[in-house]
């Protein structure tokens, strides 16, 4: 199965110039998400991780599954100001505007080992600005894993200079 071929882009979305690369489509299609899940399950071996955190909001669609079928906890890295209790945060810039990022406290104990799952990377602040709060809370990140890589717009080569390792199960032009 080609997993691009459940991709839906959008061109000037959200902003004029942006072709957005919606995930929506492939998880509206039981065959292509039960797909993604078990490549993303198998992806996730190879890193030597106890716990396995996702960013704000699509990439918790797919680390909780793998969380789940991996049976290891699962972490959420937060927008500002949506966790309840104490939290490590990370300012970072976006694409298109700054953003904050949180993890709670206690999420992450000192020594563990977290791989990041995200739907998408595409310049690379969001999952560089995880990677942060990661090691704030003393933890180490296993990897990262993005069911998308924009490949032209370098953030995986930006985490992989920084000497994360990196998986992708498909790749995309940005722009």
């Amino acid at each position: 199965m080609d997993l691009k071929d459940y991709i839906r882009s959008i061109a000037d979305y959200p902003k004029k110039g942006i072709l957005f690369r919606d995930i929506t489509t492939l998880i509206k299609n039981e065959n292509a998400f039960k797909h993604t899940i078990d490549q993303l399950v198998e992806a996730s071996k190879v890193f030597n991780s106890n716990k396995i955190a996702a960013i704000e909001s699509r990439g918790f669609v797919f680390a909780s599954a793998v969380s789940y079928l991996t049976n290891k906890p699962f972490i959420m890295l937060r927008k500002k100001n949506k966790l309840p209790a104490e939290t490590h945060s990370v300012d970072f810039q976006l694409e298109y505007g700054d953003a904050t990022i949180e993890v709670h406290k206690d999420s992450i104990n000192k020594g563990d080992k977290v791989l990041i799952i995200d739907d998408l990377i595409a310049t690379g602040g969001t999952a560089e600005a995880s990677a942060k709060l990661v090691e704030m809370s003393e933890g180490s990140v296993a990897g990262f894993i993005f069911v998308i890589n924009l490949f032209d717009l370098g953030g995986c080569e930006k985490l992989i200079e920084k000497g994360y390792k990196i998986k992708n199960l498909i790749e995309f032009p940005g722009h």
